[in-house]
């Protein structure tokens, strides 16, 4: 009797004892600064492997630098990860993010070490790519407009109200913008072309990915953008292309912080050292997005931007990640932009 016993329930009880004792694994609280599907993959894959239980939202970086400043006394979130490298160091340089560094950091590519070790390890670069600018091939071709191949392109007058970039105040991507601009031009020349450029937008998103989506739909012509996000459209069958600034362009280091006074500390650190494993930067690529990943062994898609056919500048995270600078820059295009430009 026994012997009938254990063939009909020795298969299932033997399964059980295998089973990975998740009971008490958890939560962990988690700000996404990326896509939507990527957001979804992190969240599902590291909850299935871990059976921790991932409460996430999405964020854009300036949204997010926001509500992680707002609840500092008391917070809310464990890890903000991806988006824009420059909100993340400005979360640092107001001690919000906590030191930590991964014993994975060592399988990163020097950028994002560099990240790391600039911000006293309280943020970690963990992809990167280069601001471009996207546009829809039908409407450009049913407007007969030229594609747009530099920045001095999107103040012409045959692209009024053809235009979308994201608002700064609420987008990472649109910050970084306006800092490459800066950059390339001057302070002075850069508001100069900011003001011109509001003429032609239509809309400033509060999202950075706004703009393009409303491009890949119709309902707008061209955005300022990521170019790594171009590829993921094309494969859903959206008629756009995308061009790399001929006077130059910056280019992010998204990054993953964790919160000072995070709630699920020992859990947070856990999901900072998996999301740094090649496997886990793959799933960035499964969700159709065409970042070059930190991790030097993870796979590296051919529809990956090369770098080496775009000029980039050598953009300075170091100041324009700056708290100071971000909202010294961020009021004067609110002041002198958004609300004084007709």
């Amino acid at each position: 009797m026994n012997k009938i016993l254990f063939s009909a329930l020795g298969a299932p009880l033997l399964a059980l004892a295998a089973a990975p004792a998740y009971a008490d694994a958890g939560t962990l609280n988690v700000i996404c600064g990326v896509q939507a599907e990527w957001c979804s993959l992190v969240q599902t894959t590291f909850s299935r492997t871990t059976g921790i239980k991932v409460n996430l939202v999405a964020k854009g970086g300036g949204e997010a630098l926001a509500q992680i400043s707002a609840e500092s006394a008391n917070p809310k979130t464990d890890v903000w990860f991806g988006g824009t490298g420059d909100p993340h160091l400005q979360a640092a340089e107001k001690d919000l993010t906590l030191a930590y560094q991964s014993p994975n950091i060592n399988l990163l590519r020097e950028w994002a070490v560099n990240q790391a070790k600039q911000s006293g390890y309280k943020t970690v670069g963990i992809y990167s790519g280069p601001l471009g600018i996207a546009y829809n091939t039908e409407l450009l071709a049913k407007k007969k407009l030229a594609a747009p191949l530099c920045w001095m392109d999107l103040i012409q007058p045959q692209y009024k109200g053809e235009v979308q970039m994201a608002n700064p105040n609420s987008s990472g991507t649109a910050y970084m913008a306006i800092a490459t601009l800066v950059q390339i031009t001057g302070e002075e020349k850069a508001f100069a072309y900011l003001k011109a450029l509001h003429k032609n937008i239509s809309q400033y998103p509060r999202s950075g990915s706004g703009p393009l989506k409303n491009v890949s739909h119709g309902e707008n012509t061209i955005a300022v953008g990521w170019i790594h996000d171009v590829p993921g459209e094309v494969m859903q069958g959206f008629p756009v292309k995308s061009s790399a600034p001929c006077e130059g362009t910056g280019y992010e280091v998204g990054s993953m912080s964790i919160i000072k006074g995070a709630r699920n500390l020992v859990n947070a650190k856990k999901f900072y050292d998996w999301a740094l494993t090649a496997p886990a930067q793959e799933l960035g690529l499964a969700a159709k997005q065409f970042q070059l990943p930190a991790n030097k062994d993870a796979k590296v898609d051919a529809r990956v931007p090369d770098v080496k056919r775009i000029k980039l500048i050598n953009y300075d995270f170091e100041k324009y990640g700056k708290a100071a600078e971000r909202k010294r820059l961020l009021e004067r295009w609110e002041k002198e932009v958004n609300g004084g430009a007709n």
